[in-house]
């Protein structure tokens, strides 16, 4: 087995090279880069350049092989490849053993790495693709002038044309250029957002070229045809002729050849420099014989085409197969090397006219991306057709699209969907399989549908966001220091409101139409929302909805200058339900005459100092019975969620190493803080490092003000004690708890009044016993009420205990549990990494005399962080793993040695500021800590015990006191 490998390698590798070798030679006669399946591979020193910009040879889409690694190989069977191998670029550096990675130097890696990267290709692609539409466009307004103006001039016309024929030409060569870097590229399993983005540009710049240029394939016909004509008749009629004159005068064999090349494709009438009765001397190559042309669109048949490729290969080659120096080098043969030249260049042209005539065909399969569906990695590895469109690459392009928020790729959104026809087209007219296509067909309604509902949706939050900004107070964003934080930037919907007719597996599509039924259910379903929010709350929700409303008319409004949609005050009465002839109430008239009935009347209470009216705080005898608040779509509110940091988070733990280790004590602190430098690699997110760092502080801003806010409310609540608590007989016990003084019976206060009424009453004369006794009920009511108000709530523990529930969505991301039960050393995905690195950030930005980052932040930062990590049990990883405190300790380790050899304290000069700051976040990280130990105890407390024998014993729970979650009263009751 492993011999008949090796035969097969030799083989390929083998046939590899004579095709490379030959294509060599056509690009250097055409300076084509080839088509998509082709690469230039260097096999002398003129070649370099081509070596060095295609390193990677596409045998197929989805395998790509190192010309190193084939020169290496071809260099036993090719002496003349063996010099070449220290010219071809290196493989990638992980496909490089470690005995040839000496070989090559580190940096000769990372250029040519950069250079066939998809990425850096890109602007290259783009610069490309402007210059080529306007190029193309200028020779196509002067060939249409040509074809509008009566009697031009001849030469001009040849101009023109020929200017026609290079441009389609350089078209074709753009065209394969860029399928081959797709081709390239499509085996990577996972894509960043730059590369998503940089490959839907260049599927939309292939695309609109091709589609350019099939719209006039009628038009340029007669010049293509024109140009080849004129460049046949001269090379048969006129160098043909000088060479039977001069060359082959005395060769009779080969001049007989060179006739035959005449007689077969010469056209004698298109000669207007020889009246009739010469051309028949003309034939035969007189010495006046070369002429001039009458420009006649008549193209040479695939059939003359072939027979004069043949008959140069016969005259060049004499028959032998074997040829040295290839088939038009020059030793040993007795053509002149100018001869032999012009030959050459013939040669190769005619393999390209026959892509060139016929246009329509070449521009399709130049523009034939459908290999993007057919070659992937996950149906490569899984070896299925069907798998989860997630998982397709048209649709990671365009939902790439929808996702980015990019306003300069919308217009290119449909442009993905366009391989889908593309491997339609494939699987039913190349593969001939109806099955494939059925899946093709399957995958695109799907994928169609979903695509639709989500464009829909960024419309909608777009021209809410809109709306919501225009409706601002403009005296507000005036007095905002970042008052562009609120507008919203423009985004190009316009394009596809005009698409009516896409074209997708040979159906026509009005997307129009469909964005206009689409939008009019998501205005009714967003008017559903509102009134079900409304109907799920109190009559002050009024004020609300009424704002919300404002919002999506002027958002309606928007949208309806693009769009014909329904008008908003249908919407809105069928959504009341009031536009029936016998509707006599609308459901919002409806709902607040209900409020007013069932709750505003009973429930609140006129104040007439304030002229407002408040609700009792009462208990109702019989609640309001009420259906929960709908779940909140932020675009069904007032638009985009603009305040979540959790996307921002995880742009920082994408930039993030996949492993961080300790810091080592023996680099010192210049060494620690270099090495904590390259794990940051955050330098290209500055703008989303301020950003998280802005969200934290305002979190840790509203806790601590909740906290003082709590310091004032237990104040009053100290003092109310005081004064009441002699007459309930209350006195304060151990942890906090309220005891009574007297186990059973009635409070001090009640006894006082009963006692006292009962001494009146036993007085015979007592005028009015009734209300004695109407007092003794007042203080066991009064009694009743100041114990009730006793135990009152914390509102910074309801605050914590909101946060943390509102962390529980976000624990798998940025908390996840050890595999093996201990502490992971090196895990650099959870929240306290993210925290970890923003603090020695910005602590070493606030050591430095010119920042200004502690005026504009402050203390709240550390705050909310460590409320964020104390929350998700992060605390003792955050103390054992945080880069500042790793840091301090080995700068403490430092100290002491250098006290104890007497060595000047130089190495610490310059980071005295710094680890300054960083023991002062320290103790403020402590005091935090331990306040949230005191006022949030965490339910469990989940460590892990090592048995005798080593083995873990995980999820250890210990018992802890009652905390917040326990003693907070429910929501509602």
């Amino acid at each position: 087995m492993r011999e008949e490998l090796d035969d097969l390698q030799i083989f390929l590798s083998t046939r590899l090279a004579i095709l490379l070798t030959l294509h060599v030679e056509m690009s250097s006669a055409h300076s084509s880069s080839g088509f998509a399946c082709s690469c230039v591979l260097a096999t002398s020193s003129e070649k370099d350049s081509d070596v060095t910009s295609d390193p990677v040879i596409p045998a197929f889409p989805d395998l790509h092989l190192s010309s190193a690694a084939i020169l290496k190989e071809l260099s036993t069977y090719f002496q003349k490849f063996s010099a070449q191998t220290r010219l071809a670029p290196p493989s990638p550096p992980h496909e490089i053993p470690p005995r040839e990675a000496q070989e090559y130097p580190v940096q000769n890696l990372v250029f040519y790495n950069n250079i066939f990267m998809f990425f850096f290709l890109h602007d290259q692609s783009s610069a490309e693709h402007d210059d080529f539409t306007i190029r193309f466009a200028s020779a196509m307004n002067q060939l249409l002038l040509l074809k509008s103006t009566d009697g031009a001039d001849v030469e001009w016309g040849k101009e023109v044309k020929g200017n026609m024929y290079d441009m389609v030409i350089e078209g074709f060569q753009l065209l394969s250029k860029w399928t081959a870097r797709i081709g390239n590229n499509v085996v990577r399993y996972n894509y960043s957002a730059e590369e998503r983005k940089a490959l839907v540009e260049l599927v939309s710049y292939i695309k609109s070229i091709g589609s350019m240029m099939l719209r006039c394939d009628t038009l340029v016909a007669d010049a293509l045809w024109e140009t080849i004509h004129a460049e046949v008749q001269d090379f048969v009629q006129n160098t043909l002729a000088t060479m039977l004159r001069t060359t082959f005068r005395k060769k009779k064999d080969l001049s007989r050849i060179l006739s035959d090349m005449r007689t077969l494709s010469a056209d004698w009438m298109a000669n207007t420099s020889k009246p009739e009765g010469e051309l028949q001397s003309s034939q035969h190559g007189g010495e006046e014989s070369k002429g001039n042309f009458y420009p006649r669109p008549v193209a040479p048949t695939a059939a003359q085409v072939h027979c004069l490729q043949f008959l140069i290969y016969e005259v060049v080659s004499g028959g032998n197969l074997r040829k040295p120096g290839g088939l038009f080098g020059n030793s040993g043969s007795e053509i002149p090397v100018n001869d032999l030249k012009q030959l050459e260049t013939f040669f190769y042209k005619l393999s390209f006219f026959l892509h060139i005539l016929d246009y329509s065909a070449t521009v399709t399969t130049l523009t034939d991306l459908g290999f993007l569906w057919f070659r992937e990695f996950y149906l490569e590895s899984s070896r299925v057709i069907q798998f989860p469109i997630e998982c397709s690459l048209p649709w990671m392009l365009a939902d790439h699209v929808l996702e980015s928020q990019n306003a300069g790729l919308l217009e290119s959104v449909l442009i993905p969907f366009d391989i889908y026809n593309d491997s339609a087209q494939q699987a039913l007219v190349v593969m001939k399989q109806r099955f494939l296509y059925d899946e093709i067909e399957a995958e695109v309604d799907h994928g169609f549908d979903i695509f639709v509902a989500k464009l829909c949706e960024t419309i909608f939050t777009y021209y809410k966001s809109w709306a919501a900004s225009e409706l601002l107070d403009p005296s507000f964003l005036f007095a905002l220091d970042n008052g562009e934080k609120y507008s919203v930037q423009p985004m190009k919907f316009s394009a596809l409101y005009k698409m009516t007719r896409v074209k997708l597996l040979g159906r026509t599509i009005d997307l129009r139409s469909l964005i206009a039924e689409r939008m009019n259910k998501v205005f009714r379903d967003n008017l559903e929302f509102l009134f079900d929010r409304f109907e799920s709350q109190d009559l002050c929700a009024i004020v609300e909805l009424d704002k919300l409303l404002d919002i999506l008319k002027h958002a309606h409004a928007l949208l309806s200058k693009d769009l014909s949609i329904d008008s908003f005050s249908l919407m809105l009465n069928e959504m009341q339900e009031n536009i029936s002839p016998v509707s006599f109430s609308s459901r919002l008239a409806s709902q607040i005459w209900s409020e007013m009935q069932n709750d505003f009347l009973p429930n609140f209470v006129l104040c007439n100092t304030t002229q407002r009216f408040i609700r009792s705080s009462k208990v109702p005898l019989f609640p309001v019975q009420k259906p929960s608040v709908p779940y909140a779509k932020p675009n069904f509110c007032c638009g985009t969620q603009i305040t979540t940091i959790e996307p921002m988070i995880t742009g920082l733990q994408e930039a993030l190493p996949k492993s961080i280790g300790l810091l080592p004590f023996d680099s010192g602190v210049s060494g620690c803080m270099r090495i904590v430098k390259e794990h940051l690699n955050w330098g290209a997110k500055s703008e989303l490092k301020a950003e998280v760092l802005r969200g934290i502080k305002e979190i840790g801003s509203v806790l601590y003000w909740m906290g003082l806010l709590d310091i004032v409310l237990r104040e009053v609540d100290t003092t109310r004690f005081m004064q009441t608590a002699p007459w309930l007989g209350l006195v304060p016990g151990v942890d906090g708890q309220i005891l009574h003084h007297q186990d059973g019976g009635d409070s001090p206060i009640v006894n006082l009044f009963k006692s006292a009424t009962n001494a009146i009453v036993s007085i015979p004369g007592c005028p009015n016993p009734t209300s004695f006794y109407t007092m003794s009920k007042q203080a066991e009511a009064a009694d009743l009420l100041y114990k009730a108000n006793m135990n009152t709530g914390s509102v910074l523990e309801y605050a914590l205990a909101f946060t943390s529930a509102a962390l529980d969505k976000y624990c798998s991301k940025w908390s996840a549990a050890p595999k093996t039960g201990f502490v992971d050393i090196t895990t650099s995905k959870d929240f306290y990494r993210i925290y970890s690195g923003l603090q020695i950030g910005y602590l070493e930005d606030s050591g430095q005399l010119a920042s200004n980052n502690h005026e504009s932040l402050g203390d709240s930062v550390a705050w909310g962080g460590c409320t964020i990590i104390y929350l998700l049990g992060q605390q003792l990883h955050f103390e054992l793993f945080d880069f500042s405190y790793q840091v301090l300790n080995v700068a403490e380790v430092e100290a002491i040695s250098i006290v104890q050899t007497h060595k000047s304290s130089h190495l610490l000069q310059g980071w005295e500021a710094q680890i300054e700051a960083m023991k002062k976040a320290r103790r403020l990280n402590n005091h935090v800590f331990s306040m949230l130990k005191a006022r949030c105890p965490l339910e469990d407390k989940t460590a892990c015990a090592i048995k005798q024998s080593g083995a873990p014993l995980h999820r250890i729970k210990f018992e802890n006191t009652v905390s917040a979650f326990e003693t907070l009263p429910q929501r509602g009751v």
